[in-house]
């Protein structure tokens, strides 16, 4: 433990150093708090919070782990996830679902007691994102290889659509309007698709951006954020596609978040090892607040917005660890 500690004091006066507010006299937006690390091999990808039992997922090699906030410990796993990818949760149904990059499949497990409860086939090769849509009960998976989406009925877990998209699809948001957007990340547009029909409805250009993999989406204003390799974001209008603004980020996005209570724009980029936050001073106007310092490789990360605590695995030391940032005090 003592350790550990030194350890720990040692990465956050190296971030402290690190950490570079783009307005000068600003205090940073965030700072480390403390590191939870992980046992295990192998790639890790998507983390995921689950506010309804303050749980944190982090997609690991062939296993779900999953850890409590509170106790800064794994209380569980979800295993034989073969190249998992995403989790996602439906807590009126007490029901969570991971995506199998390597087996083409979703398990299908309850939240309380991270019990697995069925595996099934998707319809396309290597689902990678996945989105439940609550308001009408489906689970979609999005499947890099095959370029389409998996549509399942929940819980009957029943597929009743598989989309086409024409392109390799990335991160998926929903505006619980009937309404689902995804970045294609080779063909440099963001689709809509029309949750009633089941049918892909607009493919709306991106312009300077390139290769978009993070997507995050504010519902009240209908602006949607694409984090580019190009070390750029774009701001979209969600109801017509036209561009509205962009914000520089950094190298190897591949997650953004939004937080509606304090209108910050959060990309996580792993090569230049930052965390970006943006101020929305207002729907088409964004300013960069901060560049935190993070680690090299912290290119996903799941977000807190009751805690405001952000969360972004990494590999430290040579093991894998998640790295703890929350709101710095002045």
């Amino acid at each position: 433990m003592r350790q550990l500690r030194h350890h720990l004091a040692a990465l956050s006066s190296i971030w402290a150093g690190l950490t570079v507010p783009l307005h000068a006299g600003a205090a940073p937006a965030f700072a480390p708090t403390h590191t939870i690390p992980l046992d295990g091999e192998g790639h890790w990808d998507y983390a995921s919070f689950d506010g309804s039992h303050q749980r944190l997922y982090i997609t690991h090699g062939n296993q779900v782990q999953v850890i409590g906030p509170a106790t800064h410990t794994q209380i569980g796993a979800i295993l034989h996830t073969d190249g998992v990818h995403g989790v996602d949760f439906a807590p009126e149904l007490n029901l969570g679902f991971t995506s199998n990059g390597r087996s083409d499949s979703v398990t299908v497990f309850t939240l309380d007691t991270l019990a697995v409860q069925r595996q099934l086939k998707v319809s396309g090769k290597n689902p990678d994102a996945l989105l439940y849509l609550s308001q009408v009960h489906q689970l979609y998976t999005f499947n890099g290889s095959s370029h389409d989406v998996t549509v399942f009925e929940v819980p009957s877990m029943r597929i009743v659509a598989t989309v086409p998209v024409g392109g390799r699809p990335e991160s998926a948001v929903h505006d619980g309007a009937g309404r689902v957007y995804v970045n294609l990340e080779d063909q440099n547009v963001i689709g809509v698709i029309d949750v009633a029909t089941r049918k892909l409805v607009a493919r709306w250009p991106l312009g300077h951006c390139e290769e978009p993999t993070g997507l995050a989406l504010d519902r009240l204003h209908a602006r949607l954020f694409s984090a580019c390799k190009n070390q750029l974001a774009v701001v979209t209008d969600a109801r017509d596609g036209h561009q509205v603004a962009d914000f520089p980020i950094g190298s190897h996005p591949d997650v953004a978040a939004y937080d509606a209570g304090t209108g910050l724009v959060l990309v996580a980029n792993g090569d230049s090892a930052t965390l970006t936050v943006v101020r929305q001073q207002s729907p088409d106007r964004y300013t960069v607040e901060a560049q935190v310092a993070t680690v090299a490789g912290a290119k996903t990360m799941a977000y807190d917005p009751l805690a405001r605590q952000v969360y972004l695995p990494a590999l430290i030391d040579g093991r894998l660890q998640v790295m703890v940032l929350a709101p710095a005090t002045k």
